[in-house]
């Protein structure tokens, strides 16, 4: 992998009192704008660029709560969704929870039968249950996310997939997904890591369960019944299931992120269990135009790059294409971002690479 620049992200102290901007998990561009997200809060943030056209930095937060904009499922309306994607498209803002069980850690304080007895405990959180659609305007020149607008002609509000139509209780028949569903994310269990919006398309990708060394990306239809402006609706399919499933060979390494580029998806990936690498870039060639269910291989699913990463640390979280995508330039943010990429005054650095051909 060729860095072609960097630049840095500069966050507020709350977000570093919360450590965000060393969670960083979901990334979108879009123009001046960078939407982003840590797995920790139940937040995204914007940031903005010092250039539109060729940005050395990022700064002046703002914080969105998503409680402040959608009914979440979860009593604690703080408690952390684990936003894991982030999509813009027209008029709208998406973003995604990893719909993920966890399974507490070993730590270096922990030994005998009090370590083991942690390892043993699986828990959940329904604010991770999410997909949501959240109306952007322009407020003083900048994009800015808001519960309702008028878009249209119409009276749009923000809108979410959650409580019993979420995606974990849609799969609990599902003949391949539904024995993961009770398995901890780290352990190859169901977590979403990515999303991409193209039209009415919603791609998720699942960063596990990879099942013989395929990777799966769940197409949703969303829409809005008036009735309920709240709340997403899934359109069913031929089936009649409310999700399509694509597998794609991505040499036994599940999905970290996704980024629409024309008709194809870039697809960010890496390993699904606790393993640093190896992290890529994978090019899904006319993924937006799927007419069926797809077995992904071959000179469908292209391999663009090869990124580095730590030892424990510097793990590519999210993509985003920066400028024209016929640039095939990429914004690569990181998880626990390795000690080089933290400045002693605060920012966290960012790698602008450049896609091959």
């Amino acid at each position: 992998m060729t860095v072609e620049r960097t630049v840095l992200l500069w966050f507020g102290r709350a977000s570093q009192d919360a450590a965000t901007h060393t969670n960083l998990s979901a990334v979108r561009t879009d123009g001046k704008v960078l939407w982003l997200a840590g797995d920790e809060t139940a937040s995204i943030e914007r940031l903005t660029a010092d250039d539109e056209d060729k940005p050395a930095e990022y700064g002046d937060e703002r914080t969105f709560r998503l409680a402040d904009l959608v009914t979440l499922p979860g009593d604690d309306p703080d408690e952390e969704a684990d936003i894991e994607g982030i999509a813009r498209t027209g008029d709208f803002l998406w973003a995604v929870g990893s719909h993920s069980l966890r399974r507490r850690q070993i730590k270096e304080k922990h030994s005998g039968p009090k370590a083991l007895k942690r390892l043993a405990r699986v828990t959940g959180q329904e604010n991770r249950q999410i997909l949501v659609r959240i109306p952007v305007v322009d407020v003083d020149g900048l994009p800015t996310l808001v519960a309702e607008a008028e878009i249209g002609g119409e009276r749009h509000h923000a809108a979410a997939v959650a409580n019993h139509d979420n995606l974990r209780e849609l799969l609990r028949y599902d003949e391949h997904l539904s024995p993961f569903l009770a398995i901890p994310s780290k352990d190859n269990g169901l977590d979403v890591e990515g999303i991409a919006v193209q039209g009415d398309r919603v791609y998720l990708g699942l960063r596990g369960p990879v099942l013989r060394g395929w990777a799966f990306v769940l197409e949703l239809r969303p829409y809005v019944n008036p009735a309920e402006p709240g709340r997403l609706r899934l359109r069913e399919f031929e089936d009649g299931l409310p999700y399509r499933k694509h597998v794609l060979d991505l040499d036994g390494l599940g999905v970290r992120d996704l980024c629409p580029s024309g008709d194809d998806i870039l697809v960010l990936a890496g390993p699904t269990m606790a393993l640093d690498g190896p992290v890529r870039i994978y090019r899904w060639r006319g993924a937006c135009q799927a007419a069926m269910p797809e077995i992904v291989r071959g000179d469908r699913i292209v391999r663009e790059l090869e990124l580095t990463y730590g030892e424990g640390d510097d793990h590519a979280e999210g993509i985003g294409l920066i400028g024209p995508a016929e640039d095939g330039r990429v914004l690569v943010v990181h998880d626990s971002p390795a000690a080089d990429r933290m400045t002693a005054d605060g920012a966290i650095v960012a790698d602008i690479i450049r896609l091959p051909g």
